[in-house]
């Protein structure tokens, strides 16, 4: 960890905060989802930074150690499409792997589409391809206490949130979102409320882990990922059948709560997700969470690599 060099790129009047690791000339960037850092992906950056990538992870605008942009509530998952593209620019990358969890598969899958000739390939966990639009998630079709209906009413996760310091809200998210049941609150709680005190953070996550997030997030609040990508995932895209040609590898975990999603896994399991990704290769770790990736890193990262050196960027 301590080799991991850190920086903040301005890239269209905004400061992006980015680790980076490794000198090899195939680039690997690294998109995060919530509540997630730069950080999530530090055992996948020391790992492929000694296949001989170069890592870099950035925080998204408005997360972390990042500056916010100007009118957080007006951006959309398409902005993070640009800030992808238009960082590769500023740091003169022609061409990288893009490597997304959660929502920053979302991003990572729509650069390739929009941008081909900037992506080699992506990897994804935990999330498939989905483009932003009213039927992103079916939440017509899942209690209205399901999470992400909650989220998306403004005030609701504020007002939730706010009755918690930082450092307890992120314990509370990422041990009910390691489980394989997808958060729905009762009509007289809220999704915080779902947390049990008394429950231990996962066995794969620290202490140490749970300040270094909580630091991050002190400084960046949660205003701008309650609407990126909860609030703004039913915004349309704008795109018209986008297609993602490089190859590609989604890593799920079969105990992910996202597979609990209305029709989440006939859209995996069944191919349909192919039809947006033709070169999709699709691989399942039993035992994986959500967090696929901090839970069996070691697994994770050997799948990552041997799916990088098989291709030529």
């Amino acid at each position: 960890m301590e080799n991991i060099q850190h920086s903040h790129v301005e890239v269209k009047g905004l400061k992006l905060h980015v680790a980076e690791i490794g000198t090899g000339e195939k680039v690997v960037v690294f998109l995060h989802g919530f509540p997630e850092i730069w950080y999530t992906w530090r055992y996948q950056m020391i790992a492929v930074a000694n296949a001989g990538y170069r890592a870099i992870a950035f925080d998204f605008g408005g997360y972390g150690l990042s500056d916010h942009p100007a009118e957080p509530e007006k951006a959309t998952i398409m902005d993070l499409v640009d800030d992808v593209k238009d960082l590769l620019d500023t740091l003169g990358i022609s061409n990288a792997i893009l490597i997304g969890k959660d929502f920053g598969a979302i991003p990572a899958y729509l650069v390739a589409a929009v941008h081909p000739e900037k992506v080699a390939s992506v990897i994804t966990l935990g999330v498939p391809f989905i483009l932003p639009g009213p039927s992103a998630v079916q939440n017509h079709l899942l209690p209205k206490g399901f999470y992400i209906t909650r989220w998306q009413e403004p005030g609701r996760a504020e007002t939730d949130f706010g009755r918690f310091d930082v450092k307890s809200v992120i314990r509370n998210i990422y041990t009910l979102f390691s489980k394989s049941e997808v958060p729905v609150a009762g009509d007289d709680q809220e999704i915080m409320d779902l947390f049990n005190p008394s429950t231990p953070l996962p066995p794969w996550f620290s202490e140490e882990d749970l300040t270094a997030y909580a630091s991050q997030y002190e400084k960046s609040g949660f205003r701008f990922a309650l609407q990126v990508p909860y609030r703004s995932l039913t915004v349309e895209s704008g795109l018209i059948d986008p297609k993602v040609n490089v190859p590609a590898l989604l890593i799920m975990g079969e105990k992910d709560y996202c597979f609990n999603f209305p029709g989440m896994e006939d859209y995996i399991r069944g191919g349909v997700a192919k039809n947006f990704v033709p070169k999709l290769e699709t691989i399942y770790i039993p035992e994986g969470s959500h967090f696929v990736h901090e839970q069996f890193p070691e697994q994770v990262n050997k799948l990552i690599i041997e799916f990088l050196d098989k291709q030529s960027i």
